[in-house]
C-alpha cells in the first residue's frame, strides 16, 4: 500500500538542508572571507575624537551636539560598519570607536561636514597665485583653466592647459571639469573648440560676460572679474595657492559670505583650479535624497556618480541658478558665469556649464572619471549627502590605534567558558535521553555550523564585526537551542508513556511541540529585537546575537531535528525501543504493549 501523498518526507527535508549550507558556504568562499570579522576589543581598531568649533570659540549647543552625534550615528550604519560607536563626550567632544584596521576611511567621513553649495561661479584659473596676470575665462565647457599667461609675459605657454586638455568623461559626462565631474540633464551639447588665443564669433562683450582676449593681449581691469563686487575675495583669489594646505580657502565653507574663494576639491593629471564662486543658490539643506548609481553603458557613462533629487524649494532654486548659467552661455560659451559650482566643505567637487537650457526637474548627477569616482567614492559621497550636514564643523582632536591584546585574553576565557558550558549540555543530553541525546548533539552541531556561516557571510556582505557581546549572545544561545530539543523528545515521551506506537508518536508530538517552540522562540526574538533598537553598543550587540540564533533555531528544529527523529524512528534501535534508544518502554515506566483480548481471540480463529 502506497503511503498518501501528504505523508511527511524527511529524507528530503534534509537533503534540502544540506544542499541550503552548501550554497552558504560556496557563498563564504566566493566572497573570499571564510573567517569572522571581529570588532574592535577583539581585533583593535580606531578610536577618534572630534571636537565641535565654533566662529565665537564657546562651548556649541547640546541639541547640536546631539544632532551631530545622530547624524554621525546614519553615517556609521549606511557604511555598513558594525559595532562602531559614536558618542557625546563633555560639552564639545564627540568619540567615535571603529573596529578593524585601516579605517581611517571611515573616520573621516564620520567627521565630514558635508555642507553642500550650489554657487554660480564668476572667475577661474590654475591654483596658483595669480597676483602678476589676471586670471583668463575658461575655454572648456568645464570652466576650469589655468591662466595662458604666467607672469608679466604676453608669450601663452606651450604646455597644454588642464582646461583645454579633453575631458576624461566625455562619453560619460554631460560637461566635464578638470575632476571630470558634471550635472545632468542639460549638459549633453558638444565640447567647443578650446579658443584661449581669439575671441568667439559674434560674442559681444558684457558686463557679465567678460570675453577671452587675444593670445598675449592685456585684459580691461573692468573685465578681469565682472559681476564682483568684493575687492578682498578677488585679492584672496589672486594670492591663493591651491597646492599647499588641505585647499580650504578661508570662508570658502560660509553661506553667508556673497563671494568665496574656493579650490578644487582634487587635483588631475598634476593641477588644481581656483575659483571665485558668488552667492549661494541652492544649501544640501534643499535636497531629498542622494544614491550612488552604477555605470550606465547606454548613456555612456563609464562612471559611477550621485544621482540628487531637490525638495521643492531647492527644484526652483536649482532651476533659477541653472537660468542665469545658461543665459550667460547663450552670450559668451566661454564665460565663467555659464558654470554652476557644486561646492562640498568648501571646496569645489565639479563646476559644468550649462549649455542646453535651465535644469527644472529637481534632479541633478554629479559623476566624472572612472578611475577616480569609482564605486567607493560614489557611495561615500552620496552618504553623508543622504543624512544631511553636521550643524557644526569638527577637528580631529586625537587619533588613537585600539590595541586587541585584552580583548584576546577575555575571547579565550569567553570561549573556554562556551565549551564547558557546551560539554555540559551534551553529557546531560546523552546520560538524560540516551538516543535522542545523539540527535540533540547533531542538532547543535548543525546549528553551530549555521551560525559560522551567518556571521562570515554578515562580516563581509553588510560589515558585521564578532564582539565580545556577541559572543555572550552566541553563548546564551546554546541554551535557547537545547530547550527546542527537550520540548519535543519530553512530548514525545509523553505520547509513548500513553501506550502509542514510536512512528505515529512522532507526528503527534510534533504538532503539540512545535506550537510551544514557536512561542518560546517568539518571545525570545521580540526581547532581542525590543533591545536591539533601546540599547546602544555591546547590549545592542548581545541582542543582535541572540535575535539571530533564535532564528537559527528554528530552522534547525523545523528542518533538521524533526526530519531526523522521524528517520530515526524506522530504524530497528529506535523503533524496537532498544535500552540505549531513550524511547525504550521499559525506562518511560510503563509495560511494553501487549496486544488485546479481542485482537488476540481474532488471531487464534483466523
Amino acid at each position: 500500500m502506497a503511503p498518501p501523498s501528504n505523508a511527511p518526507k524527511p529524507g528530503r527535508t534534509l537533503l534540502a538542508l544540506f544542499a541550503t549550507l552548501l550554497v552558504l558556504a560556496g557563498v563564504a568562499v566566493w566572497q573570499g572571507q571564510t573567517k569572522p570579522k571581529l570588532g574592535l576589543d577583539l581585533a583593535g581598531g580606531t578610536t577618534v575624537t572630534l571636537t565641535a568649533k565654533t566662529p565665537s570659540g564657546k562651548n556649541p549647543p547640546a541639541n547640536q551636539m546631539n544632532q551631530a552625534v545622530k547624524i554621525m550615528t546614519k553615517r556609521v550604519n549606511g557604511l555598513g560598519v558594525s559595532d562602531a560607536e559614536v558618542a557625546k563626550q563633555g560639552s564639545n567632544n564627540i568619540v567615535v570607536n571603529v573596529p578593524g584596521e585601516g579605517q581611517s576611511r571611515v573616520v573621516s567621513l564620520i567627521g565630514t561636514t558635508a555642507k553642500l553649495q550650489f554657487r554660480q561661479v564668476f572667475a577661474v584659473a590654475e591654483g596658483k597665485p595669480t597676483a602678476a596676470a589676471p586670471p583668463v575665462p575658461s575655454t572648456s565647457p568645464s570652466g576650469k583653466a589655468k591662466s595662458k599667461d604666467k607672469g608679466a609675459s604676453p608669450t601663452p605657454s606651450t604646455s597644454p592647459s588642464k582646461s583645454t586638455s579633453p575631458s576624461k568623461s566625455a562619453t560619460a559626462s554631460p560637461s566635464s571639469t578638470p575632476r571630470g565631474r558634471a550635472l545632468s540633464g542639460a549638459l549633453t551639447a558638444p565640447t567647443p573648440p578650446p579658443s584661449g588665443a581669439a575671441k568667439t564669433p559674434g560674442a559681444q562683450p558684457t558686463p557679465s560676460s567678460p570675453l577671452v582676449p587675444p593670445s598675449g593681449a592685456p585684459t580691461p581691469p573692468a573685465q578681469q572679474y565682472a559681476g564682483v563686487t568684493d575687492p578682498a575675495v578677488i585679492k584672496q583669489f589672486e594670492a591663493l595657492n591651491c597646492y599647499q594646505g588641505d585647499r580650504r580657502a578661508p570662508g570658502s565653507n560660509d553661506p553667508k559670505r556673497a563671494f568665496v574663494a574656493a579650490c578644487d576639491q582634487d587635483e588631475e593629471n598634476g593641477q588644481v583650479a581656483k575659483y571665485i564662486l558668488g552667492p549661494v543658490r541652492v544649501l544640501g539643506e534643499n535636497v531629498d535624497e542622494a544614491n550612488a548609481m552604477p555605470p550606465n553603458s547606454q548613456q555612456g557613462q563609464a562612471s559611477w556618480s550621485v544621482a540628487l533629487k531637490f525638495d521643492g524649494k531647492g527644484a526652483g532654486q536649482f532651476g533659477a541658478v541653472t537660468t542665469d548659467a545658461y543665459r550667460a552661455y547663450q552670450q559668451d560659451p566661454n564665460a565663467p558665469q555659464a558654470q554652476v559650482a557644486i561646492v562640498l566643505d568648501g571646496q569645489v567637487v565639479s563646476a559644468p556649464s550649462i549649455r542646453e537650457g535651465a535644469i527644472t526637474g529637481g534632479t541633478a548627477t554629479i559623476d566624472g572619471p572612472a578611475q577616480s569616482f569609482n564605486q567607493r567614492y560614489a557611495t561615500d559621497l552620496a552618504n553623508v549627502l543622504k543624512y544631511g550636514a553636521l550643524p557644526l564643523e569638527f577637528t580631529q582632536s586625537s587619533i588613537d590605534e585600539v590595541s586587541s591584546t585584552l580583548g584576546s585574553d577575555q575571547l579565550t576565557g569567553g570561549l573556554i567558558a562556551g565549551a564547558i558550558g557546551l560539554g555540559l549540555v551534551v553529557l546531560y543530553c546523552m546520560f538524560y535521553y540516551r538516543g535522542l541525546g545523539l540527535i540533540a548533539v547533531s542538532s547543535l552541531v548543525v546549528a553551530s555550523m549555521i551560525t559560522y556561516l551567518a556571521v562570515v557571510i554578515l562580516g563581509e556582505g553588510m560589515g558585521f564585526r564578532l564582539s565580545l557581546p556577541h559572543i555572550i549572545g552566541l553563548i546564551v544561545s546554546i541554551g535557547i537551542t537545547a530547550d527546542s530539543f527537550i520540548v519535543y523528545f519530553e512530548r514525545l515521551r509523553d505520547e509513548l508513556r500513553a501506550g502509542r506506537r514510536l512512528r505515529p508518536s512522532v507526528e503527534t508530538a510534533w504538532k503539540r511541540a512545535r506550537r510551544t517552540i514557536l512561542v518560546a522562540d517568539a518571545v525570545t526574538f521580540l526581547a532581542a529585537l525590543v533591545l536591539y533598537f533601546l540599547a546602544v553598543g555591546g547590549v545592542a550587540g548581545f541582542a543582535f546575537a541572540m535575535g539571530l540564533t533564535t532564528l537559527i533555531d528554528i530552522i534547525v528544529v523545523f528542518f533538521f531535528t524533526k526530519p531526523l527523529v522521524a528517520l530515526a524512528s524506522r530504524t530497528r534501535f529506535y523503533g524496537r525501543g532498544h535500552p540505549l534508544s531513550g524511547v525504550d518502554p521499559r525506562k518511560l515506566h510503563r509495560a511494553p504493549q501487549k496486544p488485546s483480548t479481542a485482537t488476540a481471540g481474532t488471531s487464534q480463529e483466523a
